[in-house]
């Protein structure tokens, strides 16, 4: 009964370690690759960079209030073009009782003070008719009676301003407000019945309205450090509108910013393009769009696909490999090369390659069936142990 037992195991021992060896030159196994060539060729290149940002108005004017009040009429909508002294809202004056008071008051010592300065007036000018008192004396008189008038009138427009918002009482000048320049309202941020505060020296004041010329547009957006060095004043520049798709303006870099700031890490430098408006295009303000830079360009160069280089593991420098036979034979030799500019698809040769050469397409794989992955797996290990 132990031999029957130890037969058995035998027996098992060895189809287990056949069907071992049988998966083992399986899994190993592969047919030969067959490797494509391309040849370089004569293109162009140019390298871009894309900057993001958006479309603003080159001038944008806020109207603010020259008095304080609140809101009684709006007499336009945002998006109504305008010209310069139309009215955009009215403003109904709510003086302060204080100011008022003591303007009142002050109205009255006028009064007063004129009255007193009259009577004198009057009597020592009855003196002077009959050559009484000198002229010298008369006229000092006259001068007291004239600033006397003067100093009501003062008093007078300095109470009808405060209580109408104008001395002449049409309250045309402070209360009405108009476009100071033409273009499109772009923001209207009150409404009727809002309180508004006026701009002074202390204060920006309340806006009423924001005006801007839609005709005349610039990009703003941000460029890496890395590539601000390579922009120059004049540049060409591409724009596309997120909001339009397929629409592309013409723009020209008018202005890079002498001073970068610091986001998530990366410096950004602000750069600004008068970007050329098509009668037949209406762009509104603050569109989101990428400006494409051309940061150099190379016409006529001998170019190869970026996708045929090898890099070397210790010095970094590219090569790729040449055909030095048929293409049946499949034998290869590398060949270091020099490269320059690229647009990420294709590289520019400097030297090392001519157009008849045969470049190996290295990073050629099988397609992996089912069932087959390790399979596929051992051809990508010697595929790298071959480079």
């Amino acid at each position: 009964m132990n031999k029957t037992v130890k037969y058995i195991l035998i027996g098992v021992f060895v189809l287990a370690a056949l069907w071992a060896a049988v998966f083992f030159i399986k899994s190993n196994s592969k047919g030969a690759i067959t490797y494509d060539t391309q040849n370089a060729f004569i293109s162009s290149i140019e390298k871009k960079t894309v900057a993001t940002g958006k479309v603003i108005p080159e001038d944008e004017v806020e109207i603010k209030p020259q008095i304080s009040g609140i809101i009684e009429k709006i007499y336009l909508e945002e998006g109504a073009n305008v010209k310069s002294g139309d009215l955009i809202a009215k403003i109904k004056i709510v003086p302060n009782e204080q100011s008022l008071n003591q303007s009142r008051g002050r109205v009255r010592s006028a009064e007063i003070a004129l009255n007193n300065t009259k009577i004198e007036y009057n009597r020592n000018k009855a003196l002077f008719d009959k050559g009484v008192i000198a002229s010298q004396d008369f006229n000092s008189l006259q001068l007291q009676y004239d600033q006397a008038q003067q100093e009501l009138r003062n008093a007078q427009a300095d109470y009808q301003i405060i209580r109408k918002g104008s001395a002449g009482g049409s309250a045309s000048a402070n209360t009405n407000i108009r476009a100071t320049v033409s273009g499109t309202i772009l923001e209207i941020p009150v409404e009727e019945g809002d309180q508004v505060i006026q701009s002074n020296n202390f204060n920006d004041g309340t806006t009423i309205a924001s005006i801007a010329d839609l005709t005349k547009m610039i990009f703003e957006g941000k460029v890496d450090e890395g590539e601000v060095g390579k922009l120059k004043v004049g540049t060409p520049l591409k724009i596309s509108l997120g909001a339009l798709e397929g629409t592309e303006l013409d723009a020209k870099l008018k202005f890079i910013a002498p001073k970068g700031s610091e986001e998530t890490g990366a410096v950004q430098f602000r750069i600004e393009g008068d970007v050329e408006v098509k009668d037949s295009i209406f762009i509104r303000a603050g569109y989101s769009a990428n400006a494409s830079i051309v940061l150099e360009k190379k016409d006529s160069i001998l170019v190869v696909s970026e996708a045929l280089l090898q890099f070397d593991k210790d010095t970094n420098k590219p090569y790729v490999e040449i055909s030095t036979g048929s293409t049946e034979e499949q034998k290869f030799e590398r060949r270091d090369i020099e490269v320059g500019i690229s647009d990420g698809v294709n590289i520019e040769i400097v030297s090392g390659l001519t157009e008849e050469d045969n470049i190996k397409e290295w990073n050629k794989t099988e397609p992996i069936k089912k069932g087959t992955e390790k399979e596929g797996e051992g051809e990508e290990g010697s595929e790298e142990s071959e480079d």
